[in-house]
């Protein structure tokens, strides 16, 4: 059986070891050449498939594939183009199909989140369907950590680590400042529907009184006068109050608090304003001075402060995903497994795909405290091995290096052009 080429793309919101998975899934490859032939990039994610804009990694050196270990983004461009069901669209599912055969590609590699895997398991269902089989593995990454049937997600464990370095740092910062200066300090990380990131500010506290003082989920309900409650109370107590929350905090009728009415590429309420909106609910009520950060970007940016434990998560389930191609699998993702015991430890399984598609993991109760403002003892326990260790990228002059890859594109082989 002649071997066929592979497919591989970013999706959706880029993170600091994205690029570790392309890594691992581009080196592994070329390992396997008796069975792989190139591995094409899409340019800009799926939307390269669609418009059969294909990056021939083969012209890129061996150095530069293995600098992406310690690149942050999106080496060839990511999108938020969301695949629609094939009832609704199955001309882009054919697209897709029809530029495969056309470039002899038979696997196909999708790095993402949730509707990445969606898009994966169609592909694989699809193109067996029109008589050109494609094996679709699904490459996990998402920053929210709410992918199941996997211990957690590659990406979240670097922006845990920058999300709680950063809450300790800005507390120390307010703390010093407080007697004089600001009373509350609140920091916007992101977080739609799962409190993950917010909850990993919590392994800033080592002692009573650390911050953060106050830790906003999605998974509980927002009320107004506990928040300001306890607020005044920290104060008072300390001096100073400093305040995470996750941007899909919202009240006990699904309602976000920062909801703008706009919606984003896939649907979803645009969100944003949270913290300078409970900044000024604190300064209504008691006229405290105060500051506010939104993480936005930089926490998923991050790569010079990266956890080690990540990057090794994301390269392993980058080469997983191919090995996985070569034996035979199909709409299937590697995921993360993690051993019993007080070590830890970690190996890669396999999920099926309709069990991952369009789920999320929220924050179980048992790692929210009683009152709803903070992680317990089970939460840290699971969060702080995601963090350890440090993987610095190589500095010159005082700056990281970064690589930044050719993306020579195939010439196209098909006449008819497809509008995305």
């Amino acid at each position: 059986m002649p071997k066929k080429n592979a497919f591989y793309a970013q999706s959706g919101g880029v993170t600091a070891v994205i690029n570790a998975s392309a890594c691992g899934v581009i080196e592994t490859a070329r390992e396997h050449r008796a069975h792989i032939g190139k591995v094409y990039a899409g340019r800009n994610g799926i939307i390269g498939a669609l418009r059969e804009e294909l990056i021939d990694t083969s012209k890129e050196s061996r150095k530069a594939i293995h600098g992406l270990l310690s690149t942050p983004s999106g080496a060839f461009g990511s999108c938020r183009h969301k695949m629609k069901s094939l009832e609704e669209n199955r001309a882009e599912y054919e697209r897709l199909i029809e530029v495969f055969e056309a470039h002899d590609i038979g696997y196909f590699f999708y790095n993402g989140g949730g509707d990445s895997a969606d898009t994966c398991l169609k592909v694989s269902q699809l193109s067996e369907s029109m008589g050109y089989p494609i094996q679709a593995i699904h490459v996990p990454k998402t920053i929210d950590n709410d992918l199941p049937l996997t211990d957690n997600c590659p990406g979240f464990g670097s922006v845990a680590k920058y999300v709680a370095v950063s809450t300790r740092e800005a507390a120390l910062d307010v703390a010093s400042m407080c007697e004089t200066s600001t009373k509350v300090f609140i920091l916007e990380v992101m977080g739609r529907h799962a409190g993950w990131i917010a909850a990993a500010a919590g392994l800033a506290a080592q002692k009573e009184g650390d911050a953060p003082h106050i830790i906003l989920f999605p998974e509980i309900a927002f009320n107004r006068e506990k928040f300001l409650a306890k607020v005044k109370r920290t104060v008072k107590k300390y001096g100073y109050c400093v305040v995470v929350a996750s941007e899909g905090a919202q009240y006990k009728d699904g309602t976000f608090l920062s909801e703008s009415g706009l919606r984003d590429a896939f649907g979803h309420a645009q969100l944003g304003g949270l913290a300078p909106n409970l900044a000024q609910m604190v300064k209504d009520e008691f006229g405290y001075k105060y500051h506010w950060a939104v993480a936005d970007y930089l926490q998923r940016a991050a790569r010079h402060i990266a956890s080690q434990t990540d990057v090794d998560q994301a390269y392993a389930v980058g080469k997983a995903a191919v090995e996985m191609a070569v034996a035979g699998k199909n709409a299937v993702m590697p995921c993360i497994v993690r051993s019993a015991g007080k070590r830890y430890n970690w190996s890669i399984g396999e999920a099926p795909l309709d069990k991952v598609a369009n789920v999320e993991k929220m924050m179980p109760r048992n790692f929210i405290s009683r009152d709803g403002f903070n992680i317990t003892d089970a939460a840290r326990t699971y969060l702080e091995p995601l963090i350890q260790g440090e993987a610095y990228p190589a500095y010159r002059h005082g700056m990281p290096q970064y690589v930044e890859l050719k993306n020579t594109l195939v010439p196209k082989r098909l006449k008819r052009r497809f509008k995305v």
